[in-house]
């Protein structure tokens, strides 16, 4: 788990803005980065599932003439 230490802006007396350190801007970055490319992958296994696949050996048979 990231251990974020914020500075919160305020305006209004209400927080307005979290101020992060670069680097844990960094961590939040790429982990978001990390669920996007799950969410992109686990919704191509689902377009892909009904379609037929052919196994690695095959496949290596294919390429290889």
């Amino acid at each position: 788990m990231i251990e974020l230490h914020p500075e919160f802006i305020s305006k209004n007396g209400q927080k307005e803005f979290a101020v992060l350190p670069y680097e844990e801007f960094l961590q939040i970055q790429e982990l978001l980065e990390d669920l996007e490319d799950l969410r992109d992958l686990r919704e191509a296994k689902k377009e892909e599932k009904d379609n037929p696949s052919v196994p690695l050996d095959e496949v290596k048979k294919i390429l290889i003439f």
